[in-house]
């Protein structure tokens, strides 16, 4: 059994694999390493382990992990993976954009795909039909912007996402703001993919990140949706390695 741990800006997610796929997901906001000896003892199979760190480090959590585990394996830039990369500056490089990536090529092999995690930031992340990994784009993701509106300015109050619709034109601030964000991202977001569509036909575009269900069912173009595409990629990585 292999354990995936991915330490994000804002929680750690831990997921456990067998050979024939993902077994269980679990999501962690505070307690990582309680929340981790738990899992190990849940799954006494686990022998493998690959952590991948976008968020800030954690020593401790990785000691551990190689106290208990006899294999475990730190996601670095120069790790190998099974995706041609040509991204320029590997070490700037988000682990979890390579992740996605990698895991996006498992599931389309050959195939152009664009990658749009919706998390902290939103990035955009194209691997094209040759199995090369080319680079992207990154903008603010949801709560940043809702962030920086109300800390850029004096007035604007500090919102959170709404799933209730938004109008256009807006006739209230909170209606405006709401407006402005969301409609922005999915401009954003059909932009992105009809420029790529433009220059790859037969490209597959798959959605992930916090925010994916959130954008899921109000963009209009085809995507798949894969919550867990980010932890499939670095099991990828793992076995890869292993």
């Amino acid at each position: 059994m292999n354990l995936v741990v991915d330490i994000g800006n804002s929680f750690l997610k831990a997921a456990v694999f067998t050979d024939n796929g993902l077994v269980e997901a679990r999501h962690f906001a505070t307690g990582f390493n309680l929340a981790i000896k738990v899992l190990l003892e849940d799954y006494p199979g686990i022998s493998h382990c690959i952590i991948c760190e976008t968020g800030k480090s954690d020593l401790v959590l990785k000691k551990e992990m190689k106290d208990l585990l006899p294999f475990v394996l730190e996601l670095e830039a120069k790790t190998p993976i099974p995706l041609e990369n040509l991204y320029k500056t590997k070490d700037t490089l988000g682990k979890d954009r390579i992740a996605g990536a990698v895991g996006a090529n498992e599931q389309f092999p050959g195939t152009s795909t664009l990658i749009i995690d919706t998390g902290t930031a939103i990035t955009f992340d194209f691997v094209n039909n040759k199995n090369q990994f080319i680079g992207g784009s990154i903008s603010p993701g949801l709560n940043m912007r809702y962030q920086a509106l109300h800390e850029f300015t004096d007035k604007l109050p500090l919102l959170s996402p709404t799933e209730a619709g938004f109008r256009i034109p807006a006739n209230h601030t909170t209606g405006a703001i709401h407006a402005g964000i969301i409609s922005g991202i999915l401009h954003e977001t059909e932009g992105v993919i009809n420029d790529y569509k433009h220059l790859y036909p037969s490209l597959k575009v798959i959605l992930t990140g916090g925010d994916a269900l959130f954008f899921e069912k109000m963009l209009k173009s085809s995507i798949f949706v894969d919550l867990n595409l980010v932890v499939r990629g670095l099991n990828k990585i793992l076995k890869f390695n292993a």
